[in-house]
């Protein structure tokens, strides 16, 4: 999945005013088509892994209609930000190439701080939650190959840790490689990756249930007694944390709209783009979650395709993880480098930055190694690898990250500009509406951060902190 950096820097110019836009910048040329292949391809990953799971929680009924539900809702809330791509009128009104452009011009103040902190804190959890589920799924193809020389039913356990610290340890290194996020064939290998784990792991749930010859689970999901009252709530409500990760793209949205010709408008098409991939993603979401509650029922994995409810083919289980864990490598410098250089701008002066040239074999020019980068980045990932291996709860931290996110970029802040944006008046029927659109948001977001947090106290209740297997 990629994400948005704070700032990008504007197309240059071309030569021959047929190459430009009305601005200057390059003349963008995608369609509706284009800019849905865009979002699927960006925001189907890692939060596939943990929905079988979310539906083991909600059961049949209220596992799709939270699926359908939160589908909607990102729908209704794109909608409003489509119409905040240009600042004033929505047709000839100046473009604003990312999300924080179109606060800064249309909110200002301190939306714009505010959104800056919660995208921050975003981006570490996010990080946190990839260096997690990378070092679950590096231990189950060392698991998975014990259960191919040992058997199913052998006790096969893996310390998880070593892989942990090798995932940071190759953080580190690409932490130095400057613009890797921006490189095309970076960007295509993580999406080859994603879309094929993705695939597999629906693949492997449909054939289990064929295997099966039946769909198991139940309308209210997880029972009473298998779980208490209590923590039934609140696995409930992380997994709407859960499930709003897998559909979390807001932070992409103005990115991807700058990237659309016109005219048309660009509202207009990426409202129509943004109808199109939330529906094949709401579908997509489902078939994987229904077939792999269908293939386990209530004691459905929280890793999907770590948590062993697939045994074999070994290969396809490795492969899939594999695919994961490079996917993960890739997608975790795509979500720290606008991080990087966003912090790296609010501190790094020309006086204090020590630049040490890198002669490279083979190559006449030389790595330029700042000293201020190398620290600050080792400090970053080293921090998130200390916190995944203290805290690695892949379900409760992605039902948090998703919860925190939300309510506020998904939500408060498209009403907020799309309310400004199109001067609707204070108490007006409209105004109410989106209020009370954001305020149900709200609700949704408190609720799943608080099922998050109560599983991660539950959790650590019995985890013992260097000293568990996986």
């Amino acid at each position: 999945m990629e994400m948005m950096s704070f700032e990008v820097a504007p197309d240059l110019p071309q030569q021959g005013g047929g190459f430009n836009d009305d601005d200057g910048r390059r003349r963008r040329t995608g369609t509706v088509w284009m800019a849905s292949a865009r979002i699927i391809t960006a925001v189907i990953g890692q939060g596939v892994l943990p929905l079988v799971w979310a539906m083991a929680q909600l059961g049949w009924l209220m596992g799709p209609a939270a699926l359908l539900l939160l589908a909607v809702i990102i729908i209704c809330a794109s909608a409003l930000l489509a119409n905040c791509y240009r600042t004033g009128d929505s047709i000839i009104g100046e473009r604003n190439l990312t999300y924080v452009d179109a606060i800064q011009n249309i909110l200002g103040g301190a939306n714009v701080k505010l959104c800056e902190l919660v995208y921050s804190l975003n981006l570490f959890g996010v990080v946190i939650g990839f260096t997690i589920a990378a070092s679950i799924s590096m231990t189950a193809i060392n698991k998975s190959n014990c259960f191919h020389d040992k058997g199913d039913k052998s006790h096969c356990q893996s310390i998880s840790y070593p892989y942990t610290i090798a995932f940071g340890v190759t953080e580190i290194v690409l932490s130095q490689i400057r613009n890797f996020d921006k490189r095309l064939g970076i960007s295509i290998m993580a999406t080859i990756m994603s879309l094929t784990y993705s695939t597999i792991g629906l693949a492997l749930g449909i054939a289990k249930v064929a295997e099966n010859g039946e769909l198991k689970g139940s309308l209210t999901g997880i029972s009473l007694g298998t779980v208490t009252q209590t923590q039934k709530i609140w696995r409930s409500f992380q997994a709407l944390g859960n499930i709003v990760f897998a559909y979390s793209f807001a932070i992409l949205f103005i990115e991807i709209q700058d990237t659309i010709k016109s005219p048309p408008p660009e509202a207009k098409t990426m409202r129509k783009a943004t109808l199109i991939s939330v529906a094949v993603l709401a579908l997509f979401y489902m078939l994987c979650g229904s077939m792999g509650y269908g293939a386990f029922g209530d004691m459905a994995p929280g890793h999907l395709l770590a948590g062993f409810g697939f045994f074999s083919p070994y290969w396809l289980i490795d492969l899939s993880n594999a695919a994961i864990t490079i996917h993960l490598v890739i997608a975790y410098q795509v979500h720290a480098q606008p991080l990087f250089a966003f912090m790296e701008k609010q501190f790094i002066t020309s006086e204090i930055e020590i630049e040490i040239p890198i002669p490279i074999p083979g190559f006449r020019s030389s790595y330029t190694l700042c000293v201020f980068q190398l620290i600050w980045r080792t400090i970053f990932v080293i921090a998130t690898t200390v916190i995944s291996m203290l805290l690695p709860f892949f379900n409760e931290v992605i039902g948090l990250v998703g919860a925190l996110g939300f309510w506020p970029l998904t939500v408060y802040f498209p009403v907020e500009m799309y309310i400004a944006q199109m001067k609707i008046h204070k108490w007006s029927t409209k105004w109410i509406g989106l209020q009370i659109l954001s305020i149900a948001c709200l609700i949704i977001s408190v609720a799943a951060t608080m099922g998050s947090i109560a599983g991660i106290v539950l959790r650590l209740q019995s985890y013992k902190p260097f000293g568990t297997s996986y």
